[in-house]
């Protein structure tokens, strides 16, 4: 597959696309041929399981793959499902193939969605984020396939934020499906690297073990991050929502729009009691992507950070400006935070930190050691 590897440019504060041919794990079809000959496949996939044009399930249905059953995660097996919308199991109009969503109230396969499966594929591009869900789904596939005795073959792929590692390290209080290890909110690994800790660590109910096989891309560096040549999620349409979207996406946590109703999501924010802002903008209900946005229909004063998203390849960390800015503009009847906010940080601490006046380097200094301590883990699991 053809992708952009984006180079900084800091003098000019901006950056440069180069072309460089990767090849995803699913690309590499003779480093797992023999897994899956003669087996009965389970594919866990969505719209970003891509081979050039082709979706993975054709591929490897081409291949002479018996593909038995698709697993759908959140927004859909085609992608299009909205943030949150309950996906249903279906049928797929393109091959005839039963579609398992694990999404809603079935979040893990159960025991009859397994049935007659041998072996299961999972293809998933992954954004590198602690809060993005197909980590759970991941998390769930493995430990159903651990229980019920079925090889798991994470297929990898180029992470585009795994050039830094930052934020809070998750802690137990806050565990949720937006959020299950104790991990920062940007991590620094492959889905290939980040199933094999979640193995490793024991972090499967009761400490099963998946028969986990991890089939490695080529011809990527993590230190460069990449600019994927799909939208890996409706409200993350292009390199400028991924690179962002680690910052940002804390105010989905508060009463600020986050960009949702936009065709930037997490490039901007505003709300309409943010006053002596910038820049301004009205969320619109947008199918297939945010159908039910805050403050639909409201003209919303806030910022606009699509040139700003450069700052995250100069200090390779999150940037929590913008929302102490955010919290100190705000002039909103409802409170700022709400329940969500501490599950995306990961603690208790920091809304309470913002609320007091910390300063940004204030707040940073709370999770350096937890970060440092991930790192001594991380390193175990590393593939490139």
């Amino acid at each position: 597959m053809r992708y952009l590897i984006l180079m900084l440019v800091i003098a000019s504060a901006c950056t440069d696309a180069i072309s460089v041919n990767l090849r995803n794990g699913i690309e590499r079809y003779d480093a797992y041929r023999d897994l899956l000959a003669g087996k009965k496949v389970g594919v866990v996939a969505n719209h970003t399981s891509r081979v050039g044009e082709q979706h993975g399930v054709d591929f490897l249905r081409e291949q002479g793959v018996d593909v038995i059953r698709v697993f759908a995660p959140e927004h859909g097996f085609r992608g299009t499902a909205d943030a949150g919308e309950t996906i249903k199991n279906d049928t797929d109009v393109t091959t005839g193939l039963p579609i398992v969503s694990l999404y809603g109230k079935n979040k893990k396969p159960q025991p009859a969605d397994l049935k007659g499966i041998e072996v299961m594929v999972f293809d998933i591009q992954d954004v590198g984020v602690r809060f993005y869900t197909y980590l759970s789904t991941l998390h769930y596939v493995m430990e159903a396939c651990a229980e019920q005795g079925i090889p798991l073959i994470v297929m990898d792929r180029p992470n585009p934020n795994a050039f830094y590692v930052d934020g809070p390290v998750l802690e137990k209080e806050c565990v949720s499906f937006v959020g299950m290890h104790p991990v920062p909110v940007v991590y620094g690994m492959t889905i290939g690297e980040y199933a094999r800790m979640i193995n490793g660590e024991g972090w499967l109910k009761g400490q099963v073990k998946c028969d986990l096989t991890v089939v490695p891309c080529e011809g990527w560096n993590r230190e460069q991050p990449v600019a994927l040549p799909y939208a890996p999620s409706p409200n993350l349409p292009d390199s400028v929502s991924v690179m962002l979207y680690p910052s940002t996406c804390f105010f989905e946590g508060t009463a600020i729009n986050e960009g949702r109703g936009t065709l930037r999501p997490f490039q901007v924010f505003g709300h309409p009691d943010l006053k002596d802002m910038p820049y301004s903008y009205v969320p619109k209900p947008i199918k297939g992507m945010s159908m039910t946005p805050k403050c639909a229909g409201k003209t919303c004063y806030g910022m606009d950070l699509a040139k700003e998203y450069n700052t995250i390849f100069e200090m390779k960390r999150l940037d929590l400006a913008w929302l102490l800015l955010a919290y100190r503009k705000y002039e909103g009847k409802e409170p700022f935070f709400n329940a969500l906010f501490d599950k995306l940080v990961g603690n208790t601490r920091v809304r309470q930190q913002i609320k007091d006046g910390k300063t940004e380097e204030d707040i940073r200094a709370g999770w350096q050691e937890d970060v440092a301590n991930f790192m001594d883990v991380r390193k175990k699991y590393l593939i490139y």
